[in-house]
């Protein structure tokens, strides 16, 4: 089975609190956009004691494939169905590190993929308390719809979002911000009367002095560069311009396409929303 797991972007980001657990409640909006991997997984007829037989291609996948999102949803599902071997097919495309949801979202569609697959017939709830046991993002990527995000990452109210243009233009530089790091470097927003969701419903205009991201200052200041090319997004005529989570992609609406030029090494594209 073939499926196409997509990135997201925030739209907002405030770190509320540290909870006594050590995480930090947020607010944002998650956005999906279409940047997508491509995950095919399909049943093995291998008698081998590993139950997962991977293959890679476009970008390489740090860490270990015991420790990919993919692996633990087939170990999650194991432990409770005895799912039969798979054969792991990943094209990685969305950059890693870089604040977009890609390996949350190989996760989400793996468990996806397989309740289909293996015919397990799990309900929607049941599949979000799965996703929520692989990290904080990946209960998005069951709906991959607009959502008001709090708590850990994990309490989402899907919403109704209008694209406030035609296109997205994102670049992710070539710098991994350890979101680890990030948190323990960045200080927690002042309480709003305003949530994200309020404050959406203005005029796009209004956005740049009412909607920010709380890791920019930590990613801006680590690496200048990032700070340079959202400002550069704006001075190419960018509606609002934002880091997406804590790094290190930097994301534009416009309503045309224009010529931006870019450092070699950045991976970035436009893509359509209307």
């Amino acid at each position: 089975m073939l499926c196409f797991p997509n990135a997201k972007i925030n739209l907002g980001l405030r770190v509320l609190r540290k909870r006594p657990d050590g995480y930090h409640d947020i607010e944002s909006i998650f956005l999906p956009i279409p940047w997508c991997d491509v995950l095919e997984i399909v049943k093995s007829n291998t008698n081998n004691l590993d139950k997962i037989t991977w293959k890679n291609y476009g970008l390489e996948i740090r860490g270990g494939q015991k420790d990919n999102l993919i692996s633990k949803a087939y170990n999650a599902l194991n432990r409770d169905f005895s799912l039969p071997a798979i054969v792991v097919n990943l094209l990685k495309q969305i950059p890693m590190g870089a604040g977009m949801g890609g390996g949350s979202a190989d996760g989400s569609y793996a468990l996806k993929t397989l309740n289909e697959l293996c015919g397990i017939n799990l309900s929607e709830t049941q599949l979000l308390n799965y996703a929520s046991q692989l990290g904080a993002d990946c209960s998005f990527f069951i709906h991959s719809k607009p959502a008001y995000v709090q708590g850990i990452g994990d309490k989402l109210s899907l919403i109704n979002f209008e694209w406030p243009s035609k296109y997205i233009y994102v670049v992710c530089p070539p710098y991994h911000i350890s979101t680890v790091q990030a948190y323990q470097n960045m200080k927690p927003s002042e309480l709003s009367q305003s949530s994200l969701v309020e404050l959406i419903d203005a005029p796009i205009g209004a956005w740049k002095d009412s909607i920010s991201n709380d890791f920019e200052l930590y990613a801006f200041n680590k690496f200048p560069e990032i700070a340079n090319f959202k400002n550069k997004l704006y001075e190419c005529g960018a509606l609002y311009a934002s880091m997406t989570g804590s790094g290190s992609a930097v994301y534009g609406f416009f309503n045309a396409k224009t010529d931006i030029e870019l450092a070699k090494n950045y991976e970035c594209r436009w893509i359509g929303l209307k």
